[in-house]
């Protein structure tokens, strides 16, 4: 696993269903991903499927030391985030 994606403590508090692996491995398995140019040119949501095959929602932040902190996470994604990535739920 990239050394520079760690997963924010504040996840682990707000969803205790998901283990720090189970979101990193959901950011490595992204299925969709886009930039949030007009809210923070630096920051992403993403989904994609962790270990457990649950479909995740992610934004990290890129910061200029090249590190992406995970501070949000949640399973399953809102329709907000589907709505963003241009993903239809079925």
């Amino acid at each position: 696993m990239d050394p520079n994606i760690t997963v924010h403590r504040r996840v682990r508090d707000r969803h205790p269903e998901l283990a720090n692996d189970d979101v990193l491995a959901a950011w490595k398995n992204a299925i969709a991903s886009t930039q949030r140019i007009r809210k923070s040119p630096n920051e992403y949501v993403a989904i994609g499927f962790d270990g457990n095959g649950r479909l995740v929602e992610m934004v990290a932040t890129r910061l200029a030391n090249g590190n992406w902190p995970i501070y949000h996470a949640m399973t399953p994604p809102s329709a907000n985030t589907f709505k963003e990535l241009r993903i239809e739920r079925s």
